[in-house]
């Protein structure tokens, strides 16, 4: 168990964690592939999706609205068919619509009555802003990957929103679903780090690359690390 008392600054993934990305993702998709005519499994879609963003997140830096066209552009030569040209923006266009978890807004506002919250996420602003005003509060510290100009796992914007944030690397607890994007590289560079498993009741790795590492603690959800944090 943690020990939580040593903790000013809790740091939360967004998609994933805080959003029901992969919901998102396959609202997004699944009408596009039905007006095509094809079938194809929520898992292969989504372990399609997470091998694409990653591929595109690793190289030249591109904006967020970018990846995700060219994630959708390869997606329809790999499922074969042709996407109209509005289709492309598909996924960017629905992430406004993604919704959180139904644990997120409330415990986030439970959370921010003891901690400092911030985001550390792989995102454009712009993007964000319509993702904000459905959780329910202000974070003290959001960092992008557009304000970066790289993606997690890249120490980059772990090391910047540190250097935003200001305190201790053992005051801080990054929070996150994605041992690939958050964990591995949270716990690389000295901070705890808590696995919120959304996908504990599901095989696969779902909407992020398979990858390895120890967490400090793992959980199912927020409502338990709200429960935990709290006490």
């Amino acid at each position: 168990m943690i020990d939580f008392s040593r903790f000013e600054v809790l740091t939360f993934d967004c998609y994933g964690t805080l959003i029901d990305w992969e919901s998102g993702i396959l609202g997004a998709l699944k009408p596009v592939f039905a007006r095509h005519g094809v079938a194809a499994a929520d898992d292969a879609i989504l372990e399609t999706y997470a091998s694409l963003e990653a591929k595109y997140e690793e190289g030249d830096y591109l904006r967020y609205r970018m990846v995700l066209r060219l994630v959708m552009t390869e997606m329809s030569l790999r499922f074969k068919f042709d996407a109209a040209p509005h289709e492309l923006d598909c996924l960017a266009d629905s992430i406004g619509d993604w919704e959180p978890f139904p644990d997120t807004v409330d415990a986030l506002r439970r959370l921010a009555k003891r901690y400092k919250l911030a985001v550390i996420s792989n995102i454009d602003d712009a993007l964000f802003a319509m993702t904000a005003r459905r959780l329910g509060i202000r974070f003290d510290w959001v960092t992008t990957a557009e304000q970066v100009r790289a993606y997690k796992p890249s120490p980059a914007i772990f090391e910047e929103a540190l250097r935003r944030i200001g305190r201790p690397r053992d005051r801080v607890l990054h929070v996150a679903q994605s041992v690939y994007h958050d964990i591995r590289p949270a716990k690389s560079l000295g901070l705890a780090a808590v696995w919120v498993n959304r996908r504990s009741s599901r095989a696969g790795s779902g909407a992020t690359p398979p990858a390895a590492a120890a967490p400090d603690l793992q959980l199912p959800d927020l409502e338990s690390l709200a429960r935990i944090a709290l006490v």
